[in-house]
């Protein structure tokens, strides 16, 4: 019965998610008055790392405002690789690393709310990117080849899971021995007050669901990772306060590179 009652909150929490960025995805450049940035939701993307060149390189609606980092400017994207998007949303992240994989190599996006796979695919038809593909799945359920991957990258959507231990098992799943894991994501620096912790504006909003340091470090190694490293970001904690105003977010959360190896 108690499992029962965990896959049913964990659904609904799946769920609450997805229905949040669908609306987002939805949301298109002529209802936001021309704005190419989803009415300029989220974070500049200037702030987590990525050039105007970055930004000018994709076609408009892929950068979506969404991360909490730039996975793709510490991944060290070697030409013809085969790299995994987790949560790849409107697609940046996967056109950014389309173009250091180069023709012979594969982009494979996944995201689990149809109305983003869907405006990802167009992104791709409109820029003509032939080596990437969106898949719809669920990151804890990837709908991916064993050993077939050999970089994984994720932009601040790890923290939405419901089911970490879930989602880094699947990752070493997919990976290639020796693959390498790459994500930018939230972490806990120490526990929410209870109010903000039950909020779910705080939880689909990349706040509520960060898991401790500690917590991360653990479930990699007993995954069966290995080279685990998790490096914060104290200069994100000023944007992460722009999220959720007048909530002081950023003195309990902050971004962070999480990197980590499948043993080869």
């Amino acid at each position: 019965m108690k499992e029962t009652t965990d896959t049913l909150q964990k659904d609904s929490s799946r769920q609450q998610v997805r229905e949040q960025y669908a609306a987002l995805a939805e949301r298109d450049a002529e209802s936001c008055g021309g704005a190419d940035r989803c009415c300029e939701i989220g974070t500049d993307p200037e702030t987590l790392g990525y050039t105007p060149s970055d930004v000018a390189a994709v076609p408009d609606g892929s950068e979506m405002g969404l991360g909490c980092g730039n996975p793709t400017a510490i991944a060290a994207i070697a030409p013809g690789a085969t790299v995994l998007d987790l949560g790849s949303g409107g697609g940046f992240d996967s056109f950014l690393a389309a173009r250091q994989t180069g023709p012979k190599g594969r982009v494979i996006g996944v995201d689990m709310t149809p109305a983003m796979v869907t405006r990802a695919r167009a992104n791709a038809a409109k820029g003509d990117y032939p080596n990437v593909e969106f898949r719809l799945g669920e990151i804890e359920y990837l709908p991916v080849a064993d050993n077939s991957v050999d970089l994984i990258i994720s932009n601040c959507v790890i923290n939405l899971s419901p089911d970490k231990p879930r989602v880094f098992a699947e990752a070493l799943r997919v990976l290639k021995p020796g693959g390498k894991l790459t994500v930018s994501d939230i972490v806990a620096l120490q526990p929410l007050p209870s109010e903000l912790a039950a909020d779910i504006e705080a939880y689909t909003g990349c706040v509520a669901g960060a898991s401790p340091v500690a917590e991360l470090e653990s479930i990699l190694a007993e995954t069966g990772f290995r080279d685990i490293r998790i490096e914060i970001k104290d200069s994100s904690r000023s944007f992460i306060n722009d999220w959720l105003p007048g909530r002081r977010a950023g003195d309990f959360v902050a971004s962070a590179t999480i990197t980590a190896v499948k043993p080869g």
